[in-house]
């Protein structure tokens, strides 16, 4: 997902599509004529959690968010804020849409989500304790692990690299 803008937030000058020489070679970006101001379009860092409940023999929560059409279930995700490291943003996502405290964040990986121009950073954090889900999200389920299906996209090969980790074969929503 691209972020357009269409005029220069800093002299409103209608943006364009410019190439200019930048340290890997030319490049093409959204560009001010007039000031020169550049739109960068970096990816945005997304935090996920693979959370495995301790206290339900380790079943691991997916929840399915309102917006989302059908009965998809997925990874807990938010957006990292300014000021925490991503290991305080995890916890504070997971407390947020489950009203869980997480244990012990561990670094599953980081991948891509270009559709979405993100940057998933991916955690398997342990919990415990009443879910209490937030307003986004429509409900929960708990899957034990080997029973997990595998989606293609950022989150499903975290989903992938975390049970391939605890010897299980991912099992995948779609064949490759």
């Amino acid at each position: 997902m691209e972020h357009r803008f269409n005029y220069c937030p800093l002299c409103a000058t209608p943006l364009r599509l410019l190439t200019q020489s930048e340290d890997g070679g030319p490049k093409e970006r959204l560009r001010c004529p007039a000031c020169g101001w550049t739109h960068w379009n970096n990816p945005t860092p997304v935090l996920a959690a693979i959370i495995e409940m301790t206290d339900r023999d380790g079943q691991v929560l997916l929840a399915r968010n309102t917006a989302w059409q059908g009965r998809m279930f997925a990874l807990i995700t938010g957006f990292m804020e300014a000021g925490e490291t991503p290991q305080e943003g995890i916890a504070r996502e997971v407390l947020e849409e489950t009203g869980l405290r997480v244990e012990a964040p561990t670094l599953v990986g980081v991948y891509d989500f270009q559709r979405m121009n993100q940057l998933i950073v991916a955690y398997h954090v342990e919990a415990q304790g009443e879910i209490v889900l937030s307003p986004e999200l429509a409900e929960y389920k708990l899957f034990r692990p080997e029973d997990l299906r595998c989606w293609r996209a950022g989150t499903g090969y975290a989903l992938a690299d975390w049970l391939t980790r605890r010897d299980i074969t991912p099992n995948w929503l779609d064949p490759a």
